[in-house]
């Protein structure tokens, strides 16, 4: 059946939301929400903007229709929205505000006075699907590599479902989805790491793990990384389950500290820009950065980094740019040879040099024998 093209209408409060919908999170999908607790998980998707637009507009537009599946979630069939999940979610808490109910001051100032219409509320048009898997290529594009993309985390529950549950290789995935064999791959990959995690670690708790998941991914790519965690990154889907051997728990023990910190003691990420990602996986690739980072309680990143010797970037940027000004600079100096604040400059310039020189003694022998 695929996609319906036969336009329907239904009443908002016998449209379902999704508990499967990769939007919610993580947590949220496993604890099999309810009707209610999905309105208020919700509430959070900046739903106002949307109940303002079908205010104004008198509803939804018809070529705006939901995505609806029939589905058995609680017992009996009922429609239940796979696609449209943040207007449907608009639209109930409207209606719930409309009833006394609103869940702030905001929602009871847009709907004072309103009345229950038939068209904003009696009939909502949507598109009846066959079955869920029969659409997961159109919410892959839509929402994985489309115009519409979910975060991430969200993502990654969605290509986990689709091997998980459907299946899939990698290859089938990626040719669902529109996307390339190895994003497919490392998602997948860092998805399943996560959850061994939770497993694993003792302690470990995923609260604010949704808004990091995108720089764990990133650190994926370090050799320095994986071969601390002692990870294959090539593992098929049916090995990419238990990534990590039982040899190796205390190091992702450690690799989960260190990227998400912990909550109950208080102590804070060892780092949190995405762009430092790569400078983690050199740090781990160092023998005497990892053990400061493991034999410390507070560790700080800029030292791990330093003993790691990845600063050396930026040292090399320093003397190469001294280097360029001094360049410039001799193509004037000889006009001022009797500027005191020229030679003050050129004593400070000349003491910073000797002290340069002195650490690389091949240098001294090379400028002794011109």
């Amino acid at each position: 059946m695929a996609i319906s093209t036969d336009l329907a209408f239904e009443q908002v409060k016998n449209l379902f939301l999704d508990s499967h919908n990769p939007r919610l999170g993580i947590d949220s999908l496993e604890k099999g929400l309810d009707q209610e607790a999905l309105l208020k998980v919700m509430l959070k998707w900046n739903l106002e903007e949307l109940a303002v637009s079908f205010l104004e507009g008198g509803g939804f537009w018809t070529h705006e229709a939901v995505l609806a599946v029939r589905e058995r979630p609680y017992g009996d069939e009922v429609l239940v929205v796979v696609e449209g999940n943040r207007r449907i979610a608009a639209l109930k808490w409207l209606y719930k505000s409309i009833q006394g109910h609103a869940p702030s001051r905001r929602w009871v100032e847009m709907s004072k006075g309103l009345q229950l219409a038939d068209k904003l509320f009696q009939k909502v048009p949507y598109l009846l699907v066959g079955e869920r898997r029969e659409i997961e290529s159109f919410l892959g594009f839509r929402h994985v590599t489309g115009i519409m993309e979910w975060k991430p985390a969200e993502k990654a529950e969605f290509i986990a479902r689709l091997i998980d549950e459907r299946k899939m290789s990698y290859q089938e995935v990626m040719r669902r989805i529109g996307s390339n064999t190895q994003t497919v791959r490392q998602t997948y990959t860092t998805y399943r790491l996560l959850k061994q995690m939770e497993d694993s670690v003792e302690g470990f708790e995923r609260k604010n793990v949704a808004n990091r998941f995108s720089v764990m991914y990133l650190t994926l790519r370090s050799e320095g990384v994986r071969n601390y965690l002692h990870l294959d990154i090539q593992a098929d889907p049916k090995r990419a389950k238990a990534l990590i051997p039982k040899t190796h728990v205390k190091a992702l023990a450690n690799f989960a500290l260190w990227l998400f910190g912990d909550e109950q003691t208080g102590r804070p990420a060892l780092f949190t820009d995405s762009r430092q990602a790569d400078d983690f996986g050199r740090i781990l690739e160092s023998k005497e950065a990892t053990k400061y980072l493991e034999r410390n309680e507070d560790p700080k990143f800029e030292i791990a980094v330093q003993l790691a010797g990845g600063d050396i970037k930026e040292v090399v940027k320093h003397v190469e740019k001294a280097a360029d000004y001094l360049e410039l600079a001799l193509t004037r100096a000889h006009l001022h040879v009797k500027s005191k604040t020229l030679l003050a400059a050129t004593d400070r310039l000349t003491a910073g040099a000797m002290q340069l020189l002195k650490l690389f003694p091949q240098l001294v022998k090379k400028y002794k024998t011109q």
